[in-house]
């Protein structure tokens, strides 16, 4: 049964909307820098085309913008504020020469429109609240997360898996599907940790086969976990125990001691008939703690101070839990019980099963997913149309409740505009950008370079993780090179990671040159390092234009997921949606996440 709890409120349609067109007021110039490809930097003379301002005044503002998080361009805005016309910002670009005139209104514009200071993003903290109520999910705490992956991904599934056990139990609902599962690390840990029922879905054979092998291996560490973090509760829940008891059993010091001499056999006879076949050490340790139990003779029979547990003596595994149920008068502590239903979470059959298949806007989750049932739709950096996609499926088919989905590699998108076609020509019916009505009619695009800016992390930037200058340089000069000495306009080969393999630029160009398969030879050791004195002096220019590009990065993915939160908003069965930032942007720069709910019948 799904819960009552009322959901916090998010912008309407109207606000968003009103939001896009300063936004593309804005683009219309700005695109421009985020269009040009840094491989052609000298070769079509970049900077001269589009900024009138020093290199060295452009990175100076930049820098400091970075690294300001107080200046007015970077508080939230006010609501009244929102509702301005672009006419409010200063002038940035020449309206003669389209080049960027002024940096300092450049800087305040870009964080204007980063998601952040629009708020239009609804707080974490607040939604967790909202989906789990007074409830808050204990399990497996104790789990290193670090342990079974890196830093990043750990952070990542971590905070998305509470999201969506949260969402989960909100709507009522325990099947999962998780698009672009990958290696399993999110299918996993909801599968492990929450008790979800979740169906990964890869496009990749192999990745499929690796998310199987890894979730056997990790049911092993979780299994290890587990017992450890019993062994401690019982640690505790043992050590309380003998204080009361010590507190409650002098008065009965003396007689015990009197019995207990006077039938020394009693010592065998219960190790014997009690303890499991365990390791030689273990069964020491417990005859050590029954040296320390208050055990005396009436009669033929033993009798044992009650107020001990014998399942907190033993191993864990020592002993059936059914068969605990059947012990008289046995008190579980209350960590014992939250021990064993931790427990009993992982040994749920085919709680997570990873399949294979390649997931389209069409795609029928039955003929994938033979028990299919009200479930969530769930997504961990789906590349490019994989998104979209997601958000299609879950407003196509009525099983699937709710959706929280954080996409990646913008640059994978497929753009309805980005080429002009005649209808006739146009076969592909579900595009990936754009979703909503509003850039539809205005037939907007980005562009492949646009959207490939939109994947730099201005936060990295911001805490010293930049660019590397010095390759891109490598290759806008070797691309220079090309088109003087060999008449290559555009060169669409990818040199790859040779920079890394270089000893010097000549070193690079020679092994550039190799691979792209041009005659190395034909060029002397000075008519390379002549080009490279040349441009030297320049690598400014390349540096403040790369700046401008990660500045412009949040307005592009702004826009990219206004589109995907409008085309929620347009859709009749959809109750409710939002944008959350889920990730640390430093650790995780798409760190935005979409989510919500279908209307209930």
């Amino acid at each position: 049964m799904a819960a009552s709890r009322p959901l916090p409120a998010t912008p309407e349609l109207p606000a968003l909307g009103a939001t896009l067109r300063r936004l593309l007021h804005f683009l219309r110039g700005a695109l421009r820098i985020s269009g040009a490809h840094t491989v052609d930097f000298y070769a079509e003379a970049v900077w001269q085309r589009h900024v009138d301002l020093p290199p060295d005044t452009v990175l100076a503002v930049l820098r400091r913008s970075a690294a300001d998080t107080s200046p007015a361009g970077a508080r939230p805005l006010a609501e009244g504020e929102r509702g301005a016309g672009i006419q409010d910002f200063p002038r940035i670009f020449c309206e003669t020469s389209q080049k960027l005139v002024n940096v300092e209104a450049f800087a305040i514009t870009v964080k204007y429109f980063s998601l952040e200071n629009l708020g239009f993003c609804t707080p974490l903290e607040q939604l967790l609240v909202t989906f789990r109520g007074k409830h808050k999910h204990t399990t497996g705490e104790n789990v290193k997360y670090d342990e079974f992956m890196n830093m990043k991904k750990s952070h990542e599934v971590q905070a998305m898996s509470e999201l969506i056990s949260s969402l989960a139990d909100y709507c009522g609902i325990k099947q999962v599907i998780d698009v672009g599962s990958g290696k399993g690390y999110l299918s996993s840990f909801l599968s492990l940790k929450y008790g979800l029922k979740v169906y990964g879905i890869d496009s990749s054979n192999t990745n499929t086969h690796r998310a199987k092998e890894r979730n056997r291996k990790l049911k092993k560490h979780w299994k290890v976990y587990q017992t450890s973090s019993r062994s401690e509760e019982n640690g505790q829940d043992l050590k309380m125990t003998r204080e009361r008891d010590l507190a409650d059993g002098i008065k009965y010091k003396a007689d015990n001691e009197r019995e207990w001499t006077r039938f020394p056999a009693n010592q065998e006879i219960f190790t014997s008939a009690c303890l499991p076949e365990t390791s030689g050490s273990v069964n020491s340790n417990i005859r050590s703690q029954m040296e320390n139990l208050h055990v005396y003779s009436q009669g033929e029979s033993l009798c044992f101070d009650s107020t001990i547990p014998l399942s907190d003596l033993l191993p864990v595994d020592a002993i059936e839990p059914t068969s605990l149920s059947q012990i008289p008068n046995r008190k579980m502590s209350e960590a014992s019980k939250e021990g064993r239903k931790t427990a009993s979470i992982s040994k749920e059959p085919n709680i997570y099963s990873s399949l294979t298949s390649f997931i389209t806007a069409d795609s029928e989750l039955h003929d994938i997913i033979n028990d299919l049932e009200d479930c969530l739709m769930v997504g961990l950096h789906t590349c490019g149309d994989l998104a979209p996609n997601t958000l299609r499926i879950f407003t196509s088919m009525s099983e699937v409740k709710g959706v929280c989905s954080v996409g990646c590699c913008y640059h994978l998108l497929c753009e309805e505009f980005e080429n002009p076609l005649s209808a006739a020509e146009r076969t592909k019916e579900k595009w990936g950008f754009p979703m909503c009505r509003y850039l539809k009619e205005e037939r907007w695009s980005c562009g492949r370079n646009a959207r490939m800016s939109a994947c730099l992390a201005l936060e990295r930037v911001a805490v010293g993780q930049g660019l590397s200058t010095e390759s891109l340089f490598y290759r806008a000069v070797l691309q220079v090179i090309i088109k003087d000495c060999y008449g290559i306009t555009k060169c669409d080969q990818h040199v790859g990671k040779i920079f890394s393999k270089s000893s010097s630029f000549l070193d690079y160009v020679r092994k550039s040159l190799k691979k792209l398969g041009l005659d190395e030879s034909k060029l002397t050791e000075k008519i390379i390092m002549n080009y490279y004195e040349k441009y030297k002096p320049r690598m400014n220019e390349l540096e403040a234009f790369n700046m401008l590009k990660v500045f412009l990065a949040p307005c592009i993915e702004t826009l990219i997921l206004l589109d995907r939160l409008c085309y929620l908003k347009e859709q009749e069965d959809v109750a409710w949606s939002a944008l959350v930032k889920l990730f640390d942007p430093v650790k995780s720069p798409r760190c935005y996440a979409v989510v919500a709910l279908k209307t209930k019948h």
